[in-house]
């Protein structure tokens, strides 16, 4: 073979080597691109839900005292119910705190480490009082559950009153520092922050429309979002983590009020459950199931349009075994309704 002819033969070989090349490239992006739709048409289905807890306690709602009578229409920003809810969703044990030979000590320890002196009262086999030594601000703690709450009497001591609040950011700032002060910061409760201004008004506490004219700035802490679900409590518009701050320097005249409700989700134990697809959540809460967290500036008989419709955690502020899943509806004038997300069929009395 003449070199003439090798020359050409290589020239063929690398030009149909090039081509074989880019074939393969072309056909492995068709081909993902192929299993990309595929995929998203036909999405693998889910295991099956565990269910490993059995039948779950109903919800613990707060009792509000809202018996209004409503009627709902769908007016929602994707033009009817939402196409992205799951089948199921994860239900987490949240484990309960048993008394002990140590629990007061533990209490008085954590009171001490907030500014409370370990000179107490006892209200009740689990509920004690403490005092804080140099102004007139209690702590009332429960020393078996650690759920407490934090009140200034003002009538003593008008000062705090007198002082600008801080911002909101150092307000919330401050308030997360007391309480990692005395380790009652968990981990997870990092998610949303909201504040309201407040004024006294005629011995009332009212919102302000302004820090410029607040006398306090009250802080709420919301648990983090799980499996990018957000958390709710019974009132939407308060945590079960809140605080009163006023502008004093003094650390012992900064929280007016405060409560402390917090119960412990255990991350690593849970078990995953069927949800109840939009339509029906809704078909309930025309029926009336569901619960009314918010009325809003609605009455008793209003047509509500409901704007929004999704599912969150319902973070109690009670002792109860399982964090779970429901449905919130956001309607206008602050309408909030929940309604149990799980299918009933894992509640009791199905």
């Amino acid at each position: 073979m003449s070199l003439t002819n090798i020359s050409i033969t290589s020239r063929k070989i690398i030009r149909y080597g090039i081509y074989l090349l880019i074939f393969l490239i072309v056909g492995r992006i068709f081909l993902n691109v192929g299993i990309g739709i595929y995929r998203k048409i036909f999405p693998t289905p889910p295991p099956p839900p565990t269910v490993k807890y059995g039948k779950l306690a109903s919800l613990p709602f707060p009792k509000n005292g809202i018996t209004a009578k409503l009627t709902y229409s769908l007016e929602t920003a994707e033009g009817g119910l939402p196409t992205d809810i799951p089948t199921q969703a994860k239900v987490y044990f949240m484990p309960k705190t048993n008394a002990n030979l140590l629990s007061l000590d533990t209490a008085k320890g954590r009171a001490t480490s907030l500014g409370f002196s370990t000179d107490i009262q006892q209200v009740s086999d689990t509920i004690y009082k403490f005092k804080n030594p140099n102004y007139p601000t209690y702590l009332q703690m429960n020393i078996v559950t650690g759920t407490f709450s934090i009140s200034y009497d003002l009538a003593a001591d008008k000062s705090p009153i007198d002082l600008r609040p801080p911002v909101a950011e150092v307000a919330a700032s401050g308030f997360r520092s007391f309480l990692s002060e005395a380790n009652l910061l968990p981990p997870d409760l990092t998610g949303s922050v909201m504040h309201d201004f407040l004024k006294i008004s005629n011995g009332q506490l009212v919102s302000a429309m302004s820090l410029s004219e607040a006398n306090f700035v009250k802080v709420n802490l919301f648990r983090k979002n799980y499996d990018d679900l957000p958390s709710v409590t019974g009132n939407p518009n308060q945590s079960n983590v809140w605080a009163i701050i006023s502008g004093a320097r003094n650390q012992g005249q900064q929280i007016i009020a405060s409560e402390y409700h917090y119960r412990a989700v255990d991350e690593s134990q849970y078990s995953t459950y069927p949800i109840k697809t939009p339509a029906e959540a809704f078909t309930e809460l025309q029926s009336g199931l569901a619960f009314i967290a918010n009325l809003g500036l609605n009455k008793d008989g209003d047509s509500i349009k409901i704007r929004h419709i999704y599912l969150a955690y319902f973070d109690p502020n009670v002792i109860t075994e399982y964090y779970q899943p429901i449905y919130v509806f956001e309607g206008d004038s602050g309408f909030t309704a929940y309604l149990p997300a799980v299918t009933a069929d894992y509640y009791p009395g199905q």
